[in-house]
């Protein structure tokens, strides 16, 4: 790959790629901010190990030289290879720029200020990386609609949607765009058009987004990466929701009860509990359900159908959780017992 110069391992927050997965855990640590190398002096911790045993020599064998300058004079000297030395740990530098940048590690100063959130850096590379996290990257708001933008451009352009004429008019629903490649694309719900086919399996969408998305299930790539639990995903708005389960956060929630839910379908699911709303009816006996599933699971009395097949004796269920149970109670047990009978 060094030589084709293919880079297959892609940062999901910034989309920087790189040769090997290696280099992209390292990359990460950027936007997770660990610091897994920590010196046993100081107990100062570093994201790098190049960073740590640079800190390092400032305990075991690096000296300040005597300039003739105080210890509030500049941390440098020239040297006789026109090299700007560090006099904390005498490591060497092409230039002063370097030479100021690295004396960070011993000053902990970090000059580069996110205004989104307030974190601070180092470097100005750790910081550009950072403005490509998503916590980060939208700092302006729509007062209107409270949607967020990377930079305030896009917010004033977004703004124009409450503010001008929508000339696209659908005569089917009433609802208005202001552009006709969205007027065509909102058509297709009421004509049922869907031009865009898999080549797999011949499902066909309204739009191409949705198609690439699905071909990730037949391709089996999942470019989307929780930095928490590594966990990938493949669509974004699955690690969205996904990322709720370790923030905690619960956006959506009954108004009876008070009780959160991480997504719009599992409120609306839950307050058919508090309404007792059945919108799921069976055409064959007229039983109605609250859930879909529930509905499809109970279709399958009637028509016999069982989807589940066992891997071991080629038995067939309505459910997976009567397969689950099946092997668990009929081939587990068989297979124990045969281990323990005698030779």
């Amino acid at each position: 790959m060094i030589h084709t110069g293919a880079k297959p391992c892609t940062c999901s927050n910034c989309s920087k790629s790189f040769v090997c997965k290696e280099n992209l855990a390292q990359h990460q640590k950027v936007h997770t901010g660990e610091k897994p190398f920590t010196c046993s002096e100081c107990d100062k911790s570093f994201p790098h190990y190049w960073k740590f045993k640079g800190a390092e020599g400032v305990h075991r064998g690096g000296q300040r030289g005597s300039t003739g300058e105080g210890r509030g004079g500049p941390q440098e000297r020239r040297t006789e290879k026109k090299e700007f030395a560090c006099l904390d740990c005498g490591k060497h530098f092409p230039n002063k720029r370097y030479l100021l940048t690295h004396r960070r590690v011993h000053s902990e100063e970090n000059p580069f200020h996110c205004p989104a959130c307030g974190q601070n850096f180092e470097d100005q590379q750790g910081f550009l990386a950072h403005q490509t996290n998503p916590a980060c990257e939208r700092p302006f708001s729509c007062s209107e609609c409270g949607k967020q933008f990377k930079s305030k451009y896009n917010s004033e352009y977004h703004k124009k949607i409450h503010t001008e004429n929508k000339k696209y008019l659908c005569p089917v629903c009433g609802k208005s765009f202001r552009k006709q490649s969205c007027f065509i694309v909102h058509e297709r719900t009421h004509t049922g058009e869907k031009p865009y086919a898999c080549p797999e399996c011949g499902r066909c969408f309204s739009q191409n987004a949705s198609l690439i998305s699905h071909q990730r299930l037949h391709t089996g790539e999942k470019p989307f990466t929780c930095l928490e639990c590594g966990r990938n995903f493949t669509q974004r708005i699955s690690l969205v929701v996904h990322q709720r389960v370790h923030s905690g956060d619960r956006p959506y929630k009954c108004q009876e009860c008070g009780k959160g839910f991480t997504q719009r379908i599992g409120l609306v699911q839950h307050q058919r509990r508090h309404t007792g709303e059945k919108p799921f009816t069976c055409s064959e006996c007229g039983k109605s359900f609250t859930l879909h599933d529930s509905l499809v699971k109970h279709l399958r009395t009637h028509t016999g159908e069982k989807p589940y097949i066992c891997s071991e004796c080629g038995k067939r269920f309505c459910q997976s959780s009567q397969l689950t149970a099946h092997k668990r109670f009929h081939h587990v047990s068989q297979h124990n017992l045969e281990e323990n009978m005698p030779v």
